[in-house]
């Protein structure tokens, strides 16, 4: 298989509409591995990506193979996402404004190393300058070393995102709660900003 094979394209309307659960499911699967190990739902999915489907600034790819979603990478105004992600940035004398939040990016395993991790972040930055944004953030989950989940062979994204031009933000730090697989309740968990000035 090869990325020829793969069509990623931005999302809208009834199109948007009908992707929805997909990239609900695409969510919960792809989460569930290391190091999110979300314990998702389907109720919580569907209200969190109304979000897509109600503001003219967010954007929402798919990426379909043989008419299958496979991959989706979505994306926000900061100013519109959850503002726990929006208030490190004004202490560093950036206005949300100016900021295009890459909410995720998710690809079914088989899919992988293809490339598609490119394509998204190139309709992502795109999109972002359409808005007059300047600046691109994103955040990613942190995990000690000694977690008990923690795969022998875990790997990062950080050579990927390094290699786009992206970069930690030294203390910038989010903080969100949810359900790890096998706890019975949510916990909170910190997530390091990267940025790219566009």
């Amino acid at each position: 298989m090869n990325i020829q094979d793969i069509d990623v394209r931005a999302l809208h309307g009834a199109e948007l509409e009908a992707a929805l659960d997909g990239v609900a499911q695409l969510r919960i699967t792809v989460f569930r591995d290391w190091p999110y190990l979300y314990d998702g739902s389907l109720d919580y999915e569907r209200q969190y990506l109304d979000t897509y489907r109600d503001n003219p600034g967010a954007l929402l790819v798919g990426a379909f193979h043989d008419g299958q979603l496979i991959g989706a990478s979505t994306s926000t105004p900061m100013e519109d996402h959850a503002p726990e992600f929006a208030a490190p940035f004004r202490d560093l004398g950036i206005a949300p404004e100016r900021i295009l939040y890459g909410a995720e990016s998710v690809l079914l395993r088989p899919y992988r190393g293809l490339g598609l991790g490119h394509r998204f972040i190139d309709l992502r930055e795109a999109h972002a300058r359409a808005l007059g944004r300047t600046h691109v953030a994103f955040c990613s989950v942190i995990r000690p070393d000694d977690h008990p989940a923690r795969p022998a062979a875990a790997r990062t994204n950080d050579a990927f995102w390094q290699g786009r031009g992206y970069e930690t933000l030294p203390g910038v730090v989010a903080r969100f709660s949810w359900k790890d697989l096998g706890d019975t309740v949510e916990t909170e968990k910190p997530l390091q900003f990267w940025m790219r000035e566009l």
